[in-house]
Order: C-alpha cells, then sequence, then structure tokens
C-alpha cells in the first residue's frame, strides 16, 4: 500500500495572550491511497483544525506531516499553496461557488491558477461536470442550480486537478435527506475510481458511507475503525 498522509506527534495550540490552549495533543495518523475515511468527534474535538492542517490551509505547533512524501510541516506559506493546489482538493458545506460565474467557469478556475489555456480548460471543466451528472448545467450559474447541483459543481472543481487527496468539510450539511444520499453516493463512486477521501461530518450515517472511522476527543483520537460494510 502507498501512504498518502503520515501525522506523527502532531501538536496544535492557539493563544490567549500568554495563555496556551491545546487543541491537537499529539496526533498520529496514516491514511493509505484510495481510503474513504471520515474523522468525526464533538465540537471542540479538534477535528476541523486537524482537516486544516491536512489541507495545508493551518501549520501545526509542533510535529511532522508527510503528504506523498513530502514534509509540509516546514513548508513556507507559499510553498504550502503550491502543494495545496497540486495535491488536495476541497469540498464545503456552503459550496463556495462565485455567483457570476456559470458551472463550467467555476469547475475550471482552478486550472487559471495552473495555467491551462482556455480552450482546454471549458473542455477539461465540461467533461468533469459529465462525470457528475451535470453535464446539461454547465452555462447555470449557481442561482439557477439546486443545493444538490452546487455541491456537485463543486466537487467537480474539486477533482479538476486531478489531486492526491480530496478533503470534504461537512459537505451534506446543507442538504436534505435524499440529496445527501445522492452526494454521497457520488463520494462512493469517487474512491471507488482510485481516489484517496477524507470526509469530516458529526453525522453517525454519513460517516457509514465511508471504509473508516477515525474519532476524536479532546484533541486525542478515541478510536479508530474500519468499517466492514460500508452504505452504497
Amino acid at each position: 500500500m502507498q501512504e498518502v498522509i503520515s501525522l506523527h506527534n502532531i501538536r496544535k495550540s492557539y493563544y490567549l495572550g500568554k495563555q496556551e490552549l491545546p487543541v491537537l495533543k499529539g496526533i498520529q495518523l496514516s491514511i493509505q491511497k484510495n481510503e474513504y475515511v471520515a474523522l468525526m468527534g464533538p465540537s471542540g474535538s479538534g477535528k476541523s483544525t486537524l482537516m486544516n492542517i491536512l489541507g495545508c490551509l493551518d501549520t501545526p505547533t509542533s510535529g511532522q506531516y508527510i503528504l506523498n512524501k513530502k514534509d509540509v510541516s516546514k513548508m513556507t506559506d507559499d510553498e504550502q499553496a503550491a502543494v495545496r493546489n497540486q495535491e488536495i482538493g476541497f469540498v464545503f458545506q456552503q459550496f463556495n461557488l462565485l455567483p457570476r460565474l456559470s458551472a463550467w467557469e467555476n469547475v475550471a478556475l482552478p486550472l487559471i491558477y495552473a495555467g491551462v489555456p482556455k480552450a482546454e480548460r471549458e473542455a477539461r471543466a465540461k467533461e468533469m461536470l459529465e462525470k457528475v451528472k451535470l453535464g446539461d448545467r454547465s452555462h447555470h450559474k449557481p442561482n439557477e442550480l439546486s443545493g444538490g447541483q452546487s455541491q456537485r459543481v463543486a466537487i467537480a472543481r474539486a477533482l479538476i486537478n486531478n489531486p492526491s487527496i480530496l478533503l470534504a468539510d461537512e459537505p451534506t450539511g446543507n442538504l436534505d435527506t435524499k440529496t445527501s444520499v445522492e452526494i454521497m453516493e457520488l463520494f462512493s463512486a469517487i474512491h471507488a475510481q482510485g481516489n484517496t477521501v477524507i470526509l469530516v461530518t458529526h453525522e453517525e450515517d454519513i460517516a457509514l458511507f465511508t471504509n473508516r472511522i477515525v474519532r476524536l476527543r479532546d484533541g486525542v483520537i478515541e478510536s479508530d475503525l474500519q468499517n466492514q460494510h460500508p452504505k452504497t
């Protein structure tokens, strides 16, 4: 198995004046290529902080984070930004689509930063929208899409650079039950195609779609269990 993520004794503290507030207290975690993992935990458990570190949006106070054989815990902000653009696809609860851009233009945004010519951007974005079953909505703006369709656009955008890992933060938090199941089925299909998917959720029924559930409490990993019979 190829290790995509390796965390060694990751600690993260915030400071209020001179008072130290430890949030992560020595996290050890290894994730292999093509794993499908849920990070769970109550509010204040540290799961959002851990997600930000995994996504190179934040750096640990101490410890080592190896992503695809690169030590990102020692990188500068610019170096981390480059890794983020190349290696990580993000899906958020709020979709984070730009309202004035069409679906395909939203999906193509990461390709602009990568310097891909416009004609190729459009072709690749429309192909990715086909993969998430939104090919017929490529010219629609976000206000012309349902919540589930908007999240599919966001997933297509996250996948456009063929990232090493797909990070999803409460991706069904704003969706009704039926749409949530459809989005989770899409994540399962993405995982089946060989992608590494890491999902942050507080909903047990959403976590049951994944193959492995890591639970945090008070800044440490409380349990790390395989899910032998994921929902499909």
